[in-house]
């Protein structure tokens, strides 16, 4: 099994420290009325408690996931 690499690194943290998986954090910020990289890292780490790190990776896969393909 290939290990994750880039952001995708970071999910099984964020699973296991903000409780919601992959999918789920996902859908919530399509959800979101927000597009741009700093609205949704802003409002990760603001309403959700995310931290910077975190915010930055999940929303780097979010808005750009064909750079992330395996």
């Amino acid at each position: 099994m290939t290990k994750p690499h880039g952001p995708a690194s970071y999910f099984p943290a964020i699973e296991a420290k903000y409780g919601r998986s992959i999918d789920d954090w996902k859908t919530a910020m399509s959800e979101s009325d927000r597009s741009s990289h700093k609205e949704l890292v802003d409002w990760l780490k603001t309403e959700h408690g995310f931290g910077h790190g975190h915010a930055t990776a999940i929303t780097q896969h979010f808005l750009h996931p064909e750079k992330w393909a395996s």
